[in-house]
């Protein structure tokens, strides 16, 4: 297996800088397409034979250091009680939003092997048919990212729901996040025990707080999730997006790898980091719509400014744009093979 990822991850000396890219087993590949016509977007989160062939298709096509299993962040909310649909025009929809106190409480902390054995089932097939290959990332949304699925109902522009109930019921929003956290913790758990080799927490809406809030309210939760997986001795990588005014909060995370968005300049996140993490990013994914000439200009600036940090592994700065050309993630790809050797 080519463990250089892994080695990464534990900030150990590498040959080259490692790749992969967030969502990229996606839209983007003309092979996720002919699987996806066939079954609605649920169906193939949720058969495993299915989930494993799309997350195979990058690592095959790109050459990319590391597969991330293919699921959704919001498979767990669904495992936690509420009615999950996925709309082409609307994006997730969840069914009654939690805003009361009732309706946390229906809320149930699930037991993984229960109520979400095909992810595990997919994980055990990619474990067999990445041997000779690559490692595994399993992965989970952040305590607050979740919770802002939960109580919205869905996606947001302003998250007023959300925040309205942090500043206004704090008791009945750090129960949820409480509820979450312990979720979110049995599930990568039970990730890890079928075979994931990394986990990755995503903190997609992170971003959306002040640096007081998310640091007060938000991240003892995130610490908390993290100790306890740092317990079953896999690398852990905590992402949160839109994160420069967030950088010494993150820090302290406990987090193996710390992944950045495009936000913010590669030289002054290793800086603001510190020596002690490794860092994952953080080229705009809007880039991949450059010249193969450009791409590789800017992935050789970002190799350039992250030699000092105690490790990189390169990333987009946030999901691959499903109008990417595939022909240019390649491009990426192969830059950074080529130009991030030690």
């Amino acid at each position: 297996m080519n463990d250089t990822f892994l080695k990464a991850c534990r900030g150990e000396k590498v040959d080259y800088t490692p790749v992969w890219i967030m969502r990229q087993a996606g839209r983007y590949m003309k092979e996720y397409q002919e699987v996806r016509s066939r079954v609605d977007f649920l169906t193939l989160c949720k058969t495993p034979e299915l989930a494993a062939k799309v997350t195979l298709q990058p690592v095959d096509i790109l050459g990319v250091d590391a597969a991330i299993l293919f699921s959704d962040i919001l498979i767990a909310v669904e495992a936690m009680g509420m009615h999950l649909e996925f709309s082409d025009k609307k994006g997730p929809i969840l069914g009654e939003p939690a805003r009361t106190k009732a309706a946390v409480d229906k809320l149930v902390i699930p037991d993984t092997e229960d109520s979400m054995p095909f992810v595990l089932e997919t994980i055990k097939i990619l474990r067999r048919e990445l041997a000779d290959k690559v490692p595994l990332i399993g992965f989970s949304g952040a305590p607050f990212t979740l919770a802002t699925y939960i109580i919205e109902g869905g996606s947001s522009r302003n998250f007023s729901h959300t925040k309205r109930m942090m500043y206004q019921n704090p008791g009945l929003f750090n129960a949820l996040l409480e509820k979450i956290t312990a979720t979110v913790i049995g599930y990568l758990s039970a990730q890890i025990r079928a075979g994931a080799q990394v986990v990755q927490i995503f903190d997609s809406w992170a971003g959306i707080l002040a640096p007081y809030d998310y640091e007060k309210v938000i991240f003892p939760h995130v610490k908390t999730a993290i100790k306890a997986l740092k317990k079953l001795d896999v690398p852990v990588i905590y992402f949160a997006n839109d994160c420069p005014g967030l950088l010494e909060i993150v820090k302290k995370s406990g987090a193996d790898v710390i992944g950045i968005d495009w936000r913010v300049d590669m030289a002054h996140a290793v800086k603001r980091l510190g020596k002690k993490v490794v860092i994952q990013g953080n080229l705009d994914p809007c880039v991949l719509f450059g010249t193969k000439e450009y791409i590789e200009e800017r992935v050789q600036e970002i190799l350039g400014k992250a030699h000092t940090a105690h490790g990189h592994i390169f990333n987009l700065g946030h999901g691959i744009l499903p109008e990417t050309p595939v022909e240019s993630a390649i491009a990426m790809v192969e830059a950074v093979h080529k130009y991030g050797r030690n």
